[in-house]
């Protein structure tokens, strides 16, 4: 089962989540975070870890099953 408490991640985690949930490569998270590509996919570790998500797939269904994103997000 996954585990769905978002409150374990910090806020930039989420908003790394949420841009994956949108889709967005890390290459296009790190320009928009003014991050390194480096940096994103240590954000991305964590989470997963955090969450316990094998992949950004498991990912994007936890940001759309915690309504941190909903469809038509921009």
């Amino acid at each position: 089962a996954l585990h769905r408490d978002l409150t374990a991640l910090t806020p930039r985690e989420l908003e790394v989540l949420t841009l994956m949930g949108h889709g967005r490569s890390n290459a296009e998270i790190a320009a928009h975070l003014t991050l390194s590509e480096a940096t994103v996919k240590t954000h991305a570790a964590r989470i997963f870890a955090k969450l316990t998500l094998r992949d950004r797939a498991q990912a994007v269904v936890l940001a759309y099953e915690t309504g941190l994103i909903t469809p038509g997000d921009h």
